[in-house]
């Protein structure tokens, strides 16, 4: 089953430089040591305090609270803002 968390963080602008260094090496780490989940992390187009990670899962069942990870960041994140935490399930697929 595929299944993703959306991780929202609006920053508060303090700490930003520190706030990407932190996202670009935990999106490295991750390409690096694992199969079961990707990570991608946006930042939005107008406001560039604005991120949004994406964990794309593929394992046998979803987590309704979303995964270890997905909690960790939510807490981890919330010094640097508003954090936003969704898990979405794939519906159709080929």
């Amino acid at each position: 089953m595929k299944w993703l968390e959306i991780i929202e963080l609006r920053s508060d602008n303090r700490n930003i430089k520190l706030l990407e260094q932190q996202l670009n090496n935990l999106s490295k780490d991750l390409k690096k040591n694992t199969e079961q989940m990707a990570i991608e992390v946006y930042s939005r187009v107008a406001v560039d305090s604005d991120f949004s990670i994406h964990l794309l899962h593929n394992s046998e069942k979803a987590d309704i609270n979303g995964s270890s990870l997905g909690l960790l960041l939510v807490s981890n994140l919330k010094e640097f803002g508003l954090v936003n935490h969704k898990v979405w399930i794939e519906k159709y697929h080929e």
